[in-house]
């Protein structure tokens, strides 16, 4: 995770407490770094040394010195003559520090800026809190700029660099907290500060930790004594009773919303009907009925979807709005991703936690996979269970007999200590160690079965994931079709709900895909599409996308194709209106649309001033044109220092519009923002906006690019690794000359792909075990070569991200001198697109 951070050293040092020894006082910070490994960029880096061994930290200090780290908070004193060109801040423990810094943050953001408190939905219980948190942020998604846990970061290291993402765009928190011991969650709760609160369950997870279960109910309740409402489901009574007598001990104003199956409660449960994939549940709320329906059948989703139906009711969302976004719920994908696997199989990783209550959430998702007949799980020791082996396996078969599975793979000494309670299954087998089984995996198969990998954390499936997983060895360009939408949605707030949008989807999506992307705004109800050239149409249209298509360079050698596949040209000139107007007349076509292109001051394409006049006369008089929308393109929409040039383009377009309007007789849609017009310029809405690159993630204004995701990720494979003597070259012209015995990677990807030829001999970067790693020698057609020289178990077939979330797209155009529009359309056809929904 890369941690955005907006406080100088200075700052940290004075918050922290801490003594600051500052050698190199240029240095800017950006990013804060906890785990060596995933560097990204030294320069402008922060690193806490959070290891508790003063060797190792030592260690790691000057590793990450020599990679061009400068700036260290760490708990001893190091040899600065050793690091003449880092700055120190010395603290006693450096874990408080963190904590220190996130709870200053925090108290930045302790009012929105109308002086409201601001908003933060604090979430703690034994399961579900990462569920709940992420389906909240889909269901409220639309009403506020939210800021949220990444996956589950909710414990003493994971909140702090939590809460340290949230800035002035964000107008809601919802953040999780977990705790394994007692003692743990004041400081959870004196970094979240939530305002409201919701305790999803209790179970058994972390049992060990505390003496029994009314403890550790008692531990989490700490996290919310300052809130105004508490969540919760009144059918576990132990929680209840807890929570009822820490209100009359402490004598709290907290205004309690429970729910519940089977008793009195705010929001009373009275039935749950599930039907093939869907659940239908009613509830009686204030002394009437309602209801929603959710696209899960299992408990556990079930359970977790009434908790988020809680909180919106508690924030006064509106009965239907809430069923609509109730009906739209999809799983998340950080816990059970179905992927497809080797020989046949479909593989469900759920290498997160191991635990019972989990385990009986995803054996209920695998219950639902009907792709094969053979149910596989894969399933390591189940830790912190709270009780006996003996009986824990005991349960745990139990619970597999039950969901039928056919066979069992268990790794782990305690699991084959248990043998004996899977005898009941025809198949199965037990190994010490995810090692032991790795050297027996050629001799086991796999085909045709669903597989359900489950293991603890420290187990490290994420390798047995890599062996099942079909694997592809190529170029790939990844499109999250969910943060276009996110995107779509970002900048649908900014919109008047009458103004329309044109998506543009020109230069086969600015290399995103064509029909793909353009399906999937389809859906979600744009306007109009914009492509550039007739063809991209006819192949949206071909493809089954019926929205109105706006061609906008349109040539004689197209027209049939206009007509026949009901696509809309641009008219930029009279030579083009006279030719279109003469085939139309030849085919008896009246009144077709067309789009009517004003130049106010980019001077590119379009119809001048002085041409106003006489281009609306004569479409006056015209039977064969329909004028669909007058439009213009501002110039510098995303420069403050142009913005009288823009008033001035709009001062221009409008009076144009108005002569057109008084010469047709008849109303037409006007549209001149773009992206940054629509971020930058409101007023400039009118009937319709055009919106491009920031439907891809990427906006010049910084604000609305705080509120953005990143769309796509490039990635390529190493082909090759070869170590060559110092003195020797790479690549051609022999424009490279290492100075040290060297590791060179060749990748697959090259010019050809659209990989930019002037990011040779350095000037290029890429990401490689989360290490930056720069292009040596010239870029090839095919190749690219880069210096890994010095990284670790670096292999064949290793992924390199050339640009994505870690490394964004921004950083490879100002490296290659360009724009991210001519990074993005310049992709290779042959690169392989690969679409997901998460």
């Amino acid at each position: 995770m890369i941690v955005n951070i907006n406080h100088a050293l200075t700052e940290i040092a004075e918050v922290v407490n801490g003594s600051l020894i500052q050698q190199f006082p240029k240095t800017e910070l950006k990013y804060l770094l906890l785990d060596s490994r995933k560097l990204t960029f030294p320069e402008q880096t922060v690193f806490f040394a959070l290891h508790t061994d003063e060797l190792k930290n030592k260690m790691i200090v000057n590793e990450l010195y020599k990679k061009g780290v400068t700036n260290f908070v760490i708990n001893e004193a190091v040899d600065i003559k050793e690091h003449l060109s880092a700055n120190f801040i010395i603290v006693k423990d450096t874990l408080k520090a963190l904590q220190t810094l996130a709870i200053y943050h925090r108290q930045q953001f302790n009012k929105l800026p109308g002086g409201l408190p601001f908003p933060v939905i604090g979430i703690t219980g034994s399961n579900g809190k990462t569920i709940v948190k992420e389906w909240l942020n889909q269901l409220l998604e639309n009403d506020f700029n939210i800021v949220r846990s990444p996956k589950s970061y909710n414990s003493q290291i994971g909140v702090p660099l939590s809460i340290l993402q949230i800035n002035s765009v964000h107008n809601l928190g919802i953040f999780e907290a977990g705790i394994s011991q007692k003692n743990e969650m004041e400081i959870l709760q004196n970094i979240i500060k939530p305002t409201i609160g919701i305790f999803t369950n209790i179970g058994t997870a972390h049992d060990e930790g505390f003496e029994n279960t009314g403890e550790k109910i008692k531990e989490k309740l700490k996290l919310f004594p300052n809130v105004s409402v508490l969540i919760f489901c009144s059918d576990y009574t132990k929680l209840s009773a807890a929570i009822d007598s820490l209100i009359k001990e402490d004598i709290k104003e907290i205004k309690l919303f429970s729910w519940s199956k089977n008793l009195p409660a705010t929001l009373r449960i009275i039935n749950i009907e599930k039907i093939s994939d869907h659940s239908v549940i009613k509830a009686i709320y204030l002394q009437k009925e309602i209801s929603i329906i959710i696209p899960f059948i299992d408990d556990a989703s079930i359970e977790n979807a009434i908790t988020c139906w809680c909180a919106l009711l508690q924030m006064n969302v509106a009965d239907k709005i809430i069923a609509e976004r109730m009906l739209g719920l999809f799983s998340i994908e950080m816990r059970l991703a179905l992927k497809e696997g080797i020989n046949n199989c479909a593989v469900i990783n759920d290498s997160y936690s191991a635990d019972i209550n989990s385990l009986s959430i995803a054996l209920d998702f695998l219950a639902q996979q009907q792709q094969h007949p053979k149910h596989t799980i894969i399933l390591s020791d189940i830790l912190q269970s709270g009780k006996t082996e003996k009986e824990l396996y005991t349960e745990i078969a139990s619970v597999l007999q039950q969901k039928k599975i056919h066979r069992l793979i268990a790794i782990g000494p305690k699991i084959c200590e248990q043998q004996e309670q899977f005898s009941f299954l025809k198949e199965s087998d037990f190994y010490e160690s995810v090692k032991e089984f790795k050297r027996a995996f050629n001799t086991i198969h796999f085909a045709n079965e669903t597989i359900l990998i489950k293991g603890a954390r420290i187990f490290k499936f994420e390798q047995i994931n890599k062996l099942l997983e079909k694997k592809i060895h190529q170029t790939i360009l990844s499109v999250n079709l969910n943060t276009i939408v996110h995107n779509l949605k970002a900048y649908r707030r900014l919109l008047q709900p009458s103004t329309k949008i044109m998506a543009m989807v020109k230069a086969f999506s600015y290399g995103s895909g064509s029909f793909e992307v353009a399906s999937l705004i389809q859906f979600h109800k744009v306007d109009y599409l914009g492509v550039a050239y007739a063809d991209e149409g006819v192949e949206l249209r071909r493809a089954g996308i019926t929205l109105p298509v706006m061609v906008m360079n349109p040539d004689e050698n197209t027209f049939d194709a206009l007509v026949e596949y009901n696509l809309e040209p641009e008219i930029f000139s009279f030579s083009m209106l006279y030719s279109l107007e003469k085939y139309l007349l030849s085919s008896a076509i009246d009144y077709f649309p067309i789009h009517i292109k004003l130049d106010t001051g980019m001077h590119r394409l379009g119809f001048d001033r002085g041409d106003i006049n006489t281009l609306a006369a004569h479409l006056h008089n015209s039977k064969r044109f329909k004028v669909q929308s007058v439009f213009s393109h501002l110039v510098a929409s995303e420069d403050a220092n142009e913005d009288g040039f823009t008033m001035h383009q709009a001062n221009v377009f409008l009076k144009s519009c108005q002569v057109f309007h008084e010469i047709l007789g008849y109303d037409f849609i006007k549209h001149l923002a773009n992206t940054s017009g629509i971020s930058r310029h409101p007023e400039l809405q009118l009937d319709m906006v055009r919106l491009g690159i920031g439907l891809y993630g990427i906006d010049h204004n910084a604000v609305m690019q705080a509120k953005l995701k990143n769309v796509s990720a490039l990635t390529t494979t190493i082909a090759q690794i070869r170590e060559i003597k110092a003195g020797e070259t790479v690549g051609y012209s022999r424009k490279a000359k290492v100075t040290r015995d060297s590791t060179i990677a060749t990748v697959r990807i090259g010019y050809a792909d659209g990989y930019p030829g002037n990011l040779s001999n350095g000037k290029g970067k890429m990401l490689l075990h989360n290490i930056l790693v720069p292009v040596i020698g010239n870029v090839c057609m095919d190749m690219t070569m880069l210096d890994v020289t010095g990284i670790n178990d670096v292999k064949e077939g290793d992924e390199v991200i050339v640009f994505g979330e870690e490394l964004p797209l921004q950083y490879l155009a100002k490296w290659s001198g360009t724009i991210p529009y001519e990074i993005m359309t310049g992709i290779s056809q042959r690169v392989k697109r690969i679409y997901f929904q998460e």
